[in-house]
């Protein structure tokens, strides 16, 4: 019963986080229809956005104060990035064919890995030099749970009911699912679809900038830019994004959730060796059983 009481909480802390990638993945696909492949390396900024602000700052060992004024920073920088990929790598191809989008896509993933490895080098960069929370371990029906995975836990859900509310619950919400819809008939609604779209990636990109600094803060390294753990990451909550319907927003929480435990309950009851697997191997499963996701919608296309 304690081994599964743990491998249920570490499913759920990994899980949170690729719910969290996960949305951005899913915004922009229900908005522009397209997969943005450079989702994953503004994931990585994230994280070593967060690295470079601590060391500059001297918040190796943040207060609850520092970590948030952190998080809230280093969302920004990649917010800005976000912004600055839609507008000069996305926009001028807005009704260009599928293909030229997504070649370009992987040509931007390409160039941020690079240039990553010029600004923050080469070597993976150790316990030591991450902003790392008191160690604190308190046991949760006799587990033993590190309070910095309850955090990050803790702090993923509630940046997922906020953009719940955000675009459930507010004007550019609206104007968001509106775009969603059809970009022609909203533009004549008067909804302003060049701001919803550069707001949608915006925010896409905030969420990935957590999910960045909290996976630097729950396992303590990181590794260089063009690693491909980074990429294997983004893959995963792609991953979780088709499994839970992409383009559907709880579909992506879910997504990631499943995921992530059925990553946890395989490692711990059958075999490190599948961890990674399993995660394909589901999205096969999905896709030749329900291929909309589990909470997507079936499209019927007339001919």
């Amino acid at each position: 019963m304690s081994s599964f009481l743990q491998f249920l909480f570490k499913g759920i802390s990994v899980g949170s986080l690729y719910a969290l990638i996960a949305l951005g993945y899913t915004m922009v696909y229900g908005i522009l229809q397209f997969i943005n492949f450079a989702h994953s390396d503004v994931f990585m900024l994230g994280a070593f956005f967060s690295y470079r602000l601590a060391v500059k700052l001297d918040w190796l060992t943040p207060s609850p104060i520092q970590a948030t004024a952190l998080l809230l920073m280093a969302m920004a920088m990649c917010a800005i990035t976000g912004f600055l990929i839609e507008r000069l790598a996305y926009r001028p191809l807005r009704h260009a064919p599928r293909l030229n989008v997504l070649i370009t896509a992987i040509g931007v993933s390409l160039f941020i890995e690079n240039t990553g490895q010029l600004i923050f080098g080469k070597n993976v960069i150790g316990v030591r030099s991450l902003p790392q929370l008191p160690e604190h371990v308190f046991h949760i029906a006799g587990i033993p749970v590190r309070a910095v995975e309850v955090i990050a836990v803790v702090t993923a859900v509630a940046l997922m009911i906020g953009l719940q509310a955000l675009v459930f619950g507010t004007k550019i919400g609206r104007g968001m699912r509106a775009v969603a819809i059809d970009h022609n008939i909203a533009g004549l609604m008067g909804i302003p679809v060049d701001r919803i779209i550069s707001f949608t990636f915006i925010i896409g990109s905030a969420l990935a900038a957590a999910a960045g600094l909290l996976v630097a803060l729950t396992y303590g390294q990181i590794k260089q830019p063009a690693d491909a753990s980074w990429v294997l990451y983004g893959l995963k909550a792609f991953v979780a994004a088709v499994i839970g319907g992409i383009g559907n927003l709880p579909g992506a929480m879910l997504g990631g959730l499943l995921l992530g435990l059925s990553e946890q309950f395989v490692a711990g009851y059958l075999s490190t060796t599948f961890r990674d697997a399993i995660a394909f191997g589901l999205l096969i499963l999905i896709l030749l059983v329900r291929p909309s996701g589990l909470l997507g919608k079936r499209v019927v296309e007339k001919v």
